[in-house]
Formats: C-alpha cells, sequence, structure tokens
C-alpha cells in the first residue's frame, strides 16, 4: 500500500503533519481495531428500492455470499459513505446516469458494515461533523471562530488531506474480495481514497465542491468538477499552502464534467415544466418541497419557512412536503414548535409503497387541490437493520417528484 500522506501531486508534506496523520490513524486503529488482514465476504442483494426502476444492485460486505457474479464488463461501483444529503444526491446521479447508459449500477456505501472498521470510523467522523454542523447554527462565536474558518481554509489545506489519506487506509480492507478492474466512482473523497489504497485500477473521484479544498484529493484517480470557474483552483492547488505556489495537478487528472444530474430530471424536463405551467394557469397551489439533510441542522429554518407558509397553504395558494430522510427527531421537533402542524399533516413513515404511491399521484395530478393543500409529508423509509436504505429511498421519491422539486419562488 503507498503511503499518499507524505506527498500530495510531488509537493512535500512537513514531516510535522505526516506525524499528525500517522497518530490519526494510530488512534483509530486502537479505538476501533486494525482489520488490515480481514477476509471479507462479499455478496451481491437487489437493492430493496432501485433494482426496479434503475437496476441498482448493493454491495454487502461481511454478510456471507450470493448467488448474483460481479459483472466486470460493464459494472460500475458507486461508492458512498452516507454522510450528507449532497453525497448521496449525487451517487444516486451516478447511478442514474450509469443505468441509462447500459451499464449496471452497484451501491457500495462504506458506512454500512458495522462490523468493519472502515464503518466505524466513518461513523465517528460524521457524528462529529454533523455534532459541529448543529452547534454553528446555534453559536454565532462558533460559527465565527471555529466552523468557518475549518471549512473554508483548514479543509482547504494539503495538510489535512494527508490525515484523510491515512485514515483512509483503514477503509480499504472492504474493498479486498472486489474485482479490481470494475470501475468505482466515489462521491465522496474517502470511498475514492480507499478505493486506490486497496488497488482498484480505475477509480474516479467525483468532487461535490466548487470551493477548491484539498481535502477532496484522492491522487492517483481521476477528479471530476461541476463548474469551469473551479477547474484552475483545483488544478494549481490554489492556496492550499499559504501563499506557497505548488506542483500543479497532472492534466489528465481533473476533468470538467458539468453538473451531476440524475437521467430522470433531464428526460422528464419539459413534460414537469409544461405541467408547472399547467398547474400556474389553473389556479392550483404552488408546491414546495424541503428536504432535510445530512446533519439535520436546518431545523430552525425550516420552522420559520413552514410557519410563514402555513397562511399560504390553509387559503389553497400553496402546497408543502417535507422530506426528513431518517430525520423522524426533526420531524417531530418541528410538530412540537409550530402550533396544529400535527394535526393536518399526512405522514408516509415506514411504508415504502406507500409513500411511492403518493409520489406517483403528485406526478399523475390525480391529489385534488384539497389533496395537495393538507400534505404536509414527513417522509422517512428508516430500517433500523440497515441504515444504507432511507436516502435511497428519499432520492428515489425525488425523482419521482422530477421537475416538481425546482422551487418556483
Amino acid at each position: 500500500m503507498t503511503d499518499r500522506s507524505k506527498e500530495i501531486f510531488g509537493n512535500p508534506i512537513p514531516k510535522k503533519a505526516q506525524k499528525k496523520a500517522a497518530q490519526s490513524k494510530k488512534k483509530f486503529a486502537k479505538k476501533f481495531g486494525d482489520d488490515s488482514d480481514a477476509d471479507y465476504s462479499v455478496k451481491i442483494v437487489k437493492n430493496a428500492c432501485l433494482f426496479d426502476p434503475l437496476g441498482v444492485l448493493d454491495i454487502r460486505v461481511d454478510e456471507g455470499t450470493g448467488d448474483i457474479p460481479f459483472d466486470t464488463e460493464k459494472g460500475v461501483i458507486v461508492g458512498n459513505i452516507r454522510m450528507c444529503f449532497g453525497h448521496y444526491r449525487i451517487s444516486m446521479a451516478m447511478a442514474s446516469a450509469a443505468h441509462a447508459l447500459g451499464y449496471t449500477p452497484y451501491w457500495m456505501d462504506l458506512n454500512s458494515y458495522p462490523n468493519t472498521t472502515c464503518t466505524k470510523v466513518i461513523s465517528a467522523q460524521n457524528d462529529l461533523y454533523s455534532m459541529g454542523s448543529r452547534l454553528s447554527q446555534k453559536s454565532k462565536l462558533f460559527n465565527k471562530k471555529y466552523w468557518e474558518p475549518l471549512n473554508y481554509e483548514g479543509f482547504r489545506q494539503l495538510t489535512y488531506n494527508a490525515g484523510d489519506q491515512k485514515n483512509a487506509e483503514l477503509m480499504a480492507p472492504v474493498f479486498k474480495n472486489i474485482p479490481k478492474e470494475i470501475p468505482v466512482i466515489g462521491t465522496h473523497v474517502w470511498p475514492a481514497q480507499a478505493a486506490l489504497h486497496a488497488g482498484m485500477l480505475h477509480v474516479v473521484n467525483a468532487i461535490p465542491d466548487n470551493w477548491p479544498m484539498a481535502l477532496h484529493f484522492a491522487e492517483g484517480s481521476v477528479h471530476t468538477i461541476q463548474t469551469r470557474q473551479s477547474y484552475m483552483g483545483y488544478r494549481i492547488l490554489n492556496g492550499m499552502q499559504g501563499s506557497n505556489v505548488l506542483n500543479p495537478m497532472p492534466a489528465d487528472s481533473l476533468v470538467y464534467t458539468g453538473h451531476y444530474i440524475d437521467h430522470e430530471f433531464v428526460a422528464n424536463l419539459d413534460a414537469d415544466c409544461d405541467a408547472r405551467t399547467a398547474r400556474k394557469a389553473a389556479g392550483k397551489p404552488m408546491r414546495f418541497l424541503l428536504t432535510i439533510g445530512g446533519a439535520g441542522a436546518q431545523r430552525e429554518l425550516f420552522q420559520a419557512i413552514i410557519k410563514h407558509l402555513l397562511p399560504a397553504i390553509a387559503s389553497g395558494k400553496a402546497a408543502l412536503y417535507v422530506n426528513v430522510g431518517d430525520y423522524k427527531k426533526v420531524w417531530e421537533e418541528l410538530c412540537r414548535k409550530i402550533k396544529g402542524l400535527k394535526e393536518v399533516s399526512t405522514e408516509h413513515f415506514n411504508d415504502w409503497s406507500d409513500t411511492n404511491a403518493f409520489a406517483q399521484s403528485a406526478m399523475d395530478g390525480a391529489l385534488t387541490e384539497k389533496d395537495i393543500r393538507q400534505h404536509y409529508e414527513g417522509l422517512s423509509e428508516r430500517d433500523k437493520g440497515k441504515d444504507w436504505k432511507p436516502f435511497n429511498s428519499m432520492l428515489r421519491l425525488l425523482r419521482q417528484f422530477n421537475g416538481l422539486r425546482i422551487y418556483q419562488l
């Protein structure tokens, strides 16, 4: 395994930072164990919600063996960590595009293998980040003095990437028994880094952020970006070691692709916009969809939005759908904070067929004006036994809404 914490794109990492990175890995290994020598079983199963519409297959680790073989000719692994709503949305877009192009999308959630060090390390960092994200919404001092500097400058530094690279070595064992020739698309840098440490031969690192940050580097992969203006910042490693002029990324390591958008959104764009225009012309309620993301930190903001919309909803001018993902506690708190919300809401929890049928009715226009007006959707497909399911279900629902998810402000 190549030690990728000592230099990045030919730029040496200071010895102090290397030592700190090694200590970080050592700390996690001591806390969660080092399973580098483990020989985890791997099996493929049909995704409970996404196999029928998108042909998505799940890669399950340490759950025995199965009968479905890997497709080494047309298979594409979408590696994610179920850490943030945005990363999962990008994962869904990748799976959607792969399916539309005739490939076999494999869903590999590195945060869903509870017996592995990989998942334990990711979960611990996810919990820490989520706590910081929520605290930043409550404390202006914490946000100004710590959280914003960390996100804008801390994550930008090459030294931060060095630490992630060492920690990602502990994530590599989950790839051990996966055919190395199958391409991997990482929608977070950790799956991309882990795949490279494990010897996967074709790795794409789909960078989600337009603000150039060394956090997102997985040297050895093909990095993709969504906007032209971010290209040069990533290419020259702008500001990633103070004011130093650094060696750039090789030209073939960085590719501008445009935005990561689901095939279904694009394919249905005209029809969905026509439906929206027709609803407006007929005086139907304007539809709003709120989605609670990774850390569940937007509760106060959502509370204010819902309160503001209540009169318009009561008068039939607006309809509101709230996708809480697997943050049912956030929905319950909203119901406690907003007087009368619980009484006028229709909830869909833990019944995917019911949720799917309702979404289809909304698309088909089968709901009456009254039905739409009175549906505040608390949507969650929580399966406590398998934490990888909720976002699969929720994002399929967002796809069902197609263009309806575009805010009409």
